[in-house]
């Protein structure tokens, strides 16, 4: 089968250390056919004294020259996981169109400065609340920024909750999420189903299979898997987990992307 990790984190993320030739040794021995490398790019944004910024042209130059000496039997595209925010929306733009990138999610890390990450962002709210605040937060996304090709994690702030997925289901937030869903079909982009939702403790990937299988109901065609490894020992992880649930959910092919175009592997 042909196995493309396209959510995966570097030396060049401010939360990952990891080095190119580990992430090729791993994709390798996990018998991967293609990956796509996806630092953050969080403008304005520091936590914990990081500031979520890439040196473009350093970042851009590292990934190129990777990708042209890469070995073989493995592809190795040019991505970036952007975070967006509304009033980013013209800074996103241009970093995108910068640089040649195959490949580009688009994440909700912040909402209104708050990353969920953190356990302040929970304080004083209910988990409803929590999350319809993300949720909320997605749709204003997309009414201004559109430099991406697949949303990240959608339902990413149920991994930080002190709850995890207790209180969650796609029934709960059915209307908001088929809303944020028929949008991302509108405008032509995909979903990732992030495999990191396993390794948090949710024993289920971002989003949950109900959502998958909305996006699907609804049209959605594109779909891509990441493993959003920040370790080199993460590429690849649960992604036969993963398989099986964006099969059952009755999608028949997985995407790769080329200088934005995408391509459709049956899977």
């Amino acid at each position: 089968m042909y196995l493309a990790d396209y959510h995966i984190h570097s030396h060049f993320s401010g939360d990952s250390e990891e080095s190119f030739e580990n992430i090729v040794s791993f994709a390798q021995k996990k018998h991967l056919s293609e990956i796509c490398i996806t630092d953050h790019q969080d403008f304005d944004f520091y936590a914990d004294d990081i500031l979520f910024e890439l040196n473009e042209d350093e970042y851009f130059t590292s990934i190129s020259n990777l990708a042209k000496n890469h070995p073989a039997g493995l592809i190795i595209k040019k991505g970036v996981e952007i975070g967006l925010e509304p009033d980013k929306a013209d800074k996103i733009r241009d970093f995108i169109h910068a640089k040649p990138f195959d490949f580009v999610i688009g994440s909700s890390h912040l909402v209104h400065g708050m990353d969920p990450y953190y356990r302040e962002y929970f304080e004083g709210k209910t988990d409803n609340e929590a999350f319809m605040e993300y949720f909320e937060s997605i749709i204003e996304n997309l009414k201004f920024c559109s430099d991406f090709d697949v949303y990240g994690h959608i339902d990413y702030v149920v991994r930080y909750s002190p709850n995890k997925n207790k209180n969650y289901s796609y029934s709960k937030f059915g209307d908001i999420l088929d809303e944020i869903l028929k949008q991302l079909i509108y405008k032509g982009k995909g979903i990732e189903v992030n495999t990191s939702g396993y390794r948090s403790g949710l024993e289920a990937p971002n989003p949950c299979f109900d959502i998958i299988k909305r996006y699907q109901e609804l049209g959605g065609e594109i779909i891509t898997i990441g493993s959003d490894a920040h370790t080199a020992n993460d590429i690849g992880s649960h992604f036969d987990e993963a398989i099986n649930l964006i099969q059952a959910a009755g999608l028949s092919y997985l995407t790769t992307f080329t200088n934005r175009k995408p391509s459709f592997i049956k899977i």
